[in-house]
């Protein structure tokens, strides 16, 4: 079936394939829930139906694992990755709907045409494509944020987060932290590098 040729890097793939590797879905889990749940609110779901449609999404994605085929013409992880965000979000609003539709466990694009679609979301696919797109960018910034600062010195990032986020002044960040101006940029940079790399290593996984 073509849902199941999921386009991203095999070793992603293989990784998650394996259901005792917690760590690889885990990390999955870490990275993508947030884009998920912010897309399903915006796209008119409250907290609860988010939670829903984060859960259900990532049981849809381990579902297609075992018959993965890897084909990197279908298109991106990326886009994948929404269509089945699409479809949970879709269903929760037809749940809340009470629409006279064929009630599914794993909703599929065949299962509904267009006109369903729209009389059931209220919102074009390019709607919510743009919103995709605009919190996919943030998004990977945060999770690699994230997984950087797990790695990173705890007072190299509190330095990084004082001169980045907070907007603290280099003399000020010095003085508190009793080190010199040079070590705050050095701290600085050694930071923005490490988070560069996290994001460059997430596109080439998950893209």
């Amino acid at each position: 079936m073509p849902d199941e040729l999921i386009p991203t890097r095999a070793t992603l793939l293989q990784r998650l394939k394996n259901w005792q590797d917690q760590s690889s879905w885990q990390d999955f889990f870490d990275t993508y829930w947030n884009l998920i749940y912010g897309v399903a609110r915006k796209g008119g779901l409250t907290p609860a139906e988010a939670e829903d449609v984060v859960q259900e999404t990532m049981v849809s994605v381990a579902k297609h694992m075992p018959g993965f085929k890897y084909d990197p013409a279908i298109g991106s992880f990326k886009g994948w990755l929404l269509k089945m965000t699409r479809w949970r979000i879709v269903d929760q609003l037809r749940k809340r709907g009470g629409h006279n539709l064929p009630v599914e466990t794993d909703l599929d694009e065949t299962d509904l045409d267009e006109a369903d679609l729209e009389k059931i979301a209220g919102v074009a696919d390019s709607d919510l494509e743009k919103i995709w797109d605009a919190e996919w960018e943030g998004n990977l910034l945060n999770a690699a944020t994230a997984k950087a600062r797990r790695r990173l010195d705890p007072q190299h990032y509190q330095i990084f987060d004082c001169y980045v986020n907070k907007e603290w002044p280099p003399d000020k960040i010095s003085k508190i932290f009793s080190i010199s101006v040079g070590q705050v940029y050095l701290a600085k940079h050694r930071v923005t590098e490490a988070i560069k790399l996290e994001v460059e290593r997430l596109k080439n996984e998950m893209i």
